[in-house]
């Protein structure tokens, strides 16, 4: 049986990244006492569509799946949650339920801060407000980004587009060409709006074309300019 890693304080602050200095000593002191760590399974619910917010998390290790289920029963994947990253806050500012569901995508480690105690601190602190505003702004800049090219581009360049976002936000092995990330079909073709036959097909195709390689879940790039132009172009 593989040690199980540890996950230090030291650990939770270095992937929590830039929130711990925005805390007074106060404010970091409280997140020290109150955040809580979840080591999930693969394919484990962090929440459910309809829920209530309760928590900020972030990813410690692993990644989470956020998908919504459509009204012709298929799910759709909106986004990877990989470490470092926030997320299940939206709903919290808004006022909602959760309109998406999370789950992880392997074994994961969560840090998990209430969403109460975040109130709080924002009520007081300019600069964490600051913080997640620009961190949604973000996120409302690539969902916009991609509704177009979910909605209007071929299914070619979708899953070209598909395949650089996840270099983009996930990297590379050490080969330096290999995704760091190992999607079944199905989470490809989620991630890409297409039928997992569709997402096979074009896979194979550009396989076939030597634009891509593939070993089991592995998928290693081997021309990243063709699929750039591909993912430009559509």
């Amino acid at each position: 049986m593989p040690k199980r890693e540890v996950i230090t304080p030291a650990v939770v602050a270095e992937q929590l990244r830039e929130l711990p200095m925005l805390l007074t000593e106060s404010q970091l002191s409280e997140l020290r006492k109150r955040y809580t760590l979840l080591r999930l399974p693969k394919k484990a619910t962090v929440y459910r569509e309809g829920d209530r917010p309760e928590f900020l998390y972030c990813v410690l290790r692993g990644k989470v799946k956020i998908a919504k289920v459509g009204n012709s029963e298929r799910t759709q994947t909106l986004r990877v949650i990989g470490a470092g990253e926030y997320f299940g806050y939206r709903a919290h500012f808004a006022g909602e339920r959760y309109v998406a569901g999370a789950s992880t995508y392997e074994p994961t480690v969560l840090c998990a801060v209430p969403l109460a105690l975040l109130d709080c601190w924002m009520s007081e602190n300019v600069s964490l407000c600051r913080f997640f505003v620009r961190h949604l702004a973000r996120d409302l800049g690539v969902a916009d980004h991609r509704t177009v090219s979910l909605t209007q581009k071929h299914i070619r360049g979708r899953l070209a587009e598909a395949l650089l976002f996840l270099k983009q936000n996930y990297g590379l092995e050490a080969d330096g060409a290999t995704l760091s990330i190992f999607l079944s079909r199905e989470d490809l073709a989620n991630l890409s709006n297409m039928t997992t036959s569709n997402a096979i097909r074009t896979l194979s195709a550009f396989c076939a074309e030597k634009l891509v390689a593939v070993d089991g879940r592995k998928i290693t790039l081997l021309d990243e300019p063709a699929l750039t132009r591909l993912a430009k172009h559509g």
